[in-house]
């Protein structure tokens, strides 16, 4: 027969992802018509396809026009139980071919093929007819997969519903319907039917058998009714179903099949196409309808039974070489794993049977068997019998055996009985190792890792980003803060000072700055007064002689008279001028002239007068009675008037109380002197910045009429206590209390206040100075 006659062939030979893999394999089913001399069977395919670079090619053909030239290598036999064999062989050939890299040569496939037809003549294929063949059909990767479902597929098997698996690789989809099938004893050797749903001719050769031959495992299994034809009238295989088959499985007459598909289009639609559908990708089964969903639920001496040898194929498993144990033995096995089936079977039919017989004679207890106790047929499910009792394959099945076959067959389940502890702790072992926990809680900590290295790396950013935020603010804050502290300092840090002595963090340069640029004022203000004054002098030379007799011949009734003199600091922090204040006597005060005090050397009862000579002309009248006072030092905060005039060009002159208000000034050397009446001058001291000095008013000229404070027991007049005492001291003065000086802006607090004198007398000196200014 031409191959090329046959419907659908190009479609079969390459799968629909097969351009994806170096090497790929397709198996399907041919339906082979009709002839005169034998009937409609099926045929059985598997092809070979591999691709190869255009560019490769030694000679290029014309209908070549891709980058990529895809070809298959097909076999067609009549049967299924050689393609094991075939298969390596033609992966040989197929190789071979390609290398050449020229498709007009055909010679090797040539020889090929006249070996297959020279085996097939000479017998050497028929030599094992009888005996299954299942070389690369490996039932171990098939339990290892599905495990306690695999024995739920082959109890659907059995119901005969509309069966779809789905997987992107071709070879693996086909070979796993393949090693479903085989677990019926003999059904390879019998899918005469299984092209196309209206083949039935196995039904039509099949008779019952009379004889049984208990050492002949062959005669055994026909004589129990195996195998249970699934793919009789009205059913299908394919186990590669390309997308132009789809019209068959939606037609009327086709009732139930196992097809295989490539194509995820068949997903979307797995309603309308299938009862179940295997998806060997996810390794999932998903049971559309719900009656079969409760014929295939499981009993518990199902479970048992399909969790042993779960268990056993586990416990021996080994990736390097799947379809063997490891233990190179006979425990899990592919032969273990098909006798474990082929029991199950036989005892199903046998307890079917057994069921039918106690249907028959439940109320003749003489014909039951009385070493079984009740129906053991519920041991398999009671609704799949129910279920399997209305299919086609068990009404062959049960139309072609005979009635006693629990005689032969013991009607019981291989792992009968009722729920026992080892079946509950196997039942949770195998859940647990469904669960997968291992392989979740390692993702998990993996995934919990990553999300707690990623937390902690975003924790110290934050953290590191915080810590830099609070630094930037306080260093903001700090250079704020200096930045207000030298603004501070530079607008009048120079006027500010503390109680006791100049406040903290005071700037030395800008200090040393201010102290010159005062100093030089102040120098040059005061060389401008010593000129003056020393041109002043002059004249109140020429007028002392006659200030002197006329002062002589007053009045003696005169009362004594204080003068004061005092010294302020200029403005805004300078040395300043002088505040000369003269105090006159209440009866001479209004007829007494500016002119006639600063001419005098001698102080009478109208005209009180200060004497403003150098030191180089003070001097002590040898005549009078009266004893000088001792030169004193200058109190602390006193400038005299003499002493500035003396030292005008100095900078002894410009120290303290303005250009270091923190230290004490050097003691002058000469204190002022005032005039008294009788013509002599007298030395007077200066506490705290004030000049006081008591004048006699006698027409003696004695001094007992001075007044003025006390030093060690004596006024600053008497002459004679105070040169006996020697210097006063501050712990000696007895002055009343005071606090800050207004005029100098000091405070102190280790000596008492200066004496303030009366308002009427300052407002007076300070008119003189005003009129003496105007001159």
């Amino acid at each position: 027969m031409p191959l090329h006659s046959v419907d659908g062939l190009p479609n079969r030979l390459m799968a629909q992802l097969a351009c994806s893999l170096t090497e790929d394999f397709s198996y399907f089913t041919l339906l082979r018509p009709a002839t005169d001399s034998a009937p409609a069977t099926s045929l059985f395919g598997i092809s070979c396809t591999r691709q190869i670079d255009a560019a490769q090619l030694l000679v290029r053909p014309a209908d070549v026009t891709r980058s990529t030239v895809q070809k298959a290598v097909v076999v067609i036999a009549d049967s299924p139980q050689y393609f094991g064999m075939l298969r390596e062989r033609l992966s040989v050939v197929t190789k071979a071919w390609f290398a050449q890299r020229e498709f007009t040569d055909v010679e090797i496939l040539r020889r090929f093929q006249e070996s297959l037809a020279d085996e097939q003549e000479r017998g050497l294929m028929h030599e094992d007819q009888d005996r299954d063949q299942y070389l690369g059909l490996s039932l171990r990767e098939l339990v290892r997969q599905f495990r306690w479902q695999t024995l739920v597929l082959l109890k659907c098997c059995l119901l005969q519903p509309k069966m779809l698996f789905f997987g992107t690789r071709c070879e693996r989809l086909c070979l796993t319907q393949f090693s479903l099938i085989s677990l019926i004893p003999g059904l390879l050797r019998n899918l005469q039917d299984s092209a196309g749903p209206d083949l039935d001719s196995y039904e039509k050769s099949l008779s019952t058998p009379t004889s049984l031959k208990t050492s002949d495992r062959n005669s055994l299994l026909a004589y129990m009714g195996l195998p249970l034809q699934i793919f009789g009238k009205g059913s299908l295989f394919g186990p590669y179903t390309p997308l132009q088959q789809l019209d068959i499985l939606a037609d009327f007459g086709t009732k139930s099949y196992i097809v295989g598909s490539t194509n995820s289009l068949l997903l979307q639609q797995k309603d309308r196409y299938s009862d179940i559908l295997i998806n060997l990708d996810e390794g999932t089964i998903n049971i559309t309808s719900p009656s079969l969903r409760a014929a295939l639920q499981l009993s518990t001496p199902d479970r048992r039974w399909i969790d042993f040898i779960t268990q056993n194929v586990n416990d021996t498993w080994d990736d390097a070489n799947p379809s063997r144990p490891k233990t190179m033995g006979y425990v899990g096995s592919e032969e273990f794993i098909r006798l474990q089936f082929e029991e199950y079977l036989l005892s199903l039919i046998s307890a079917a049977k057994y069921h039918t017989h106690l249907a028959k004679h439940a109320h003749n207890p003489r014909l039951l068997l009385p070493e079984i106790d009740g129906d053991p047929s519920h041991d398999f499910g009671q609704d799949f019998i129910e279920a399997w009792s209305r299919t086609e394959n068990y009404r062959i099945w049960n139309s072609h055996t005979d009635s006693d076959l629990f005689n032969i067959v013991e009607p019981k389940h291989p792992c009968a009985g009722g729920l026992t502890i080892d079946d509950i702790q196997r039942r949770i072992t195998q859940q647990v190792q469904d669960l997968h926990l291992d392989e979740r809680f390692a993702q998990g900590r993996e995934a919990l890792g990553r999300n707690l290295a990623a937390g902690r790396e975003k924790a110290s950013t934050l953290l590191n980003k915080l810590y830099a935020d609070v630094e930037a603010v306080r260093e903001a804050q700090r250079k704020r803060a200096e930045e207000a502290r030298a603004a501070a300092a530079a607008a009048g840090g120079h006027h500010h000072h503390e109680r006791n002595g100049g406040g903290a963090g005071v700037d030395l340069a800008k200090a040393h700055q201010t102290m010159q640029a005062v100093g030089s004022k102040a120098g040059a203000f005061v060389n401008s007064w010593a000129a003056w004054a020393g041109e002043k002098r002059k004249g109140w030379g020429r007028s002392t002689a006659a200030s002197s007799s006329s002062s002589s011949n007053s009045s003696g009734d005169n009362s004594s008279t204080t003068t004061t003199t005092t010294t302020t600091t200029a403005g805004n922090g300078g040395i300043g001028g002088w505040a000369s204040g003269w105090v006159k006597s209440s009866k001479n005060r209004a007829s007494q002239s500016q002119a006639s005090a600063w001419s005098s050397d001698a102080v009478s009862e109208k005209e009180p007068r200060i004497s403003t000579s150098s030191g180089a002309d003070r001097r002590t009248n040898g005549s009078s009675d009266r004893v000088a006072p001792e030169q004193r030092p200058l109190n602390r905060g006193s400038v005299s008037g003499e002493s500035m005039l003396d030292g005008a060009g100095s900078e002894s002159a410009l120290s303290s109380p303005v250009a270091s208000p923190t230290k004490k000034p050097p003691p002058l050397v000469s204190p002022p002197l005032v005039s008294t009446a009788d013509g002599h001058a007298a030395e007077t001291p200066v506490v705290d910045g004030v000049l006081s000095a008591a004048v006699a008013g006698s027409d003696e000229g004695q001094g007992e009429g001075l007044s003025g404070p006390k030093i060690n027991g004596h006024r600053l007049g008497d002459a004679a206590g105070a040169a006996s005492k020697g210097p006063p001291k501050d712990e000696d003065l007895e002055l009343p209390a005071r606090g800050r000086t207004e005029e100098t802006g000091e405070g102190s607090t280790d000596h008492e206040p200066s004496p303030r004198l009366p308002d009427a007398v300052t407002t007076e000196a300070a008119e003189a100075q005003q009129a003496w200014e105007s001159r």
